[in-house]
């Protein structure tokens, strides 16, 4: 069953309100072998010298962090963050909107995207595959945000899969399809600034109970 928009409903405020972040009370080993899984794939594309789909992956999951920890802020200045992950769908929570296995598997995303183009694709063929991928994952969210166990939940009405669509998945994949074409010092640059954000936000914002 697919929900395309948040309902603003006292269960779903209540979920949120009931989400246990960074427990181990669900944890299990799973945790452990998805963990093995991505760095097989990494080492294996340094093993393969493709620096370019390295540099998708690290792109896309950089901007995914600055968005987690952004929506993180959200919801503790004013009570409900965009998204959220339940305590039932996870084995751990990582931040409020994103839990392990979501977080892993976002760490693959930017490379499979950047496997999906063909080689020396042209800019419309990336912006292409870009909208092709956000409008899959958009609608992705919008199946787990009708699953029964709430592996997302909504609270916001004008939250959904719109701008779900637009204003998060957009982004992601516009940074995996392009960025590994840009000139290195570029792409160092901005792989630079996005994780050391992402270091900053975390060191400061998670003592300060904020995250």
């Amino acid at each position: 069953m697919l929900k395309f928009w948040g309902d603003g409903s006292t269960a779903a405020k209540e979920l949120v309100k009931a989400i246990a972040v960074r427990s181990t009370d669900n944890f299990n080993w799973t945790f452990i072998f998805i963990l093995a899984v991505v760095f097989y794939v990494y080492w294996t594309e340094v093993k393969n010298k493709d620096y370019r789909a390295i540099v998708a992956g690290f792109s896309l999951y950089g901007v995914h962090w600055l968005y987690e920890i952004g929506n993180a802020v959200i919801g503790h200045f004013f009570t409900y963050p965009l998204w959220s992950v339940s305590n039932a769908s996870t084995t751990y929570i990582l931040l409020i909107g994103v839990c392990w296995e979501l977080s892993m598997m976002f760490s693959l995303a930017g490379i499979i995207s950047y496997k999906m183009l063909p080689e020396n694709p042209t800019g419309k063929r990336k912006l292409t595959g870009a909208l092709s991928m956000a409008l899959l994952f958009a609608l992705v969210e919008s199946f787990l945000a009708g699953t029964s166990n709430h592996s997302f939940i909504w609270v916001y009405k004008w939250w959904g899969v719109l701008p779900v669509f637009v204003t998060t998945y957009i982004p992601f994949f516009l940074a995996s399809n392009f960025v590994p074409y840009w000139e290195k010092k570029k792409q160092m640059t901005f792989l630079a600034v996005i994780w050391g954000c992402v270091a900053l936000c975390l060191v400061t914002l998670i003592p300060l109970g904020i995250i």
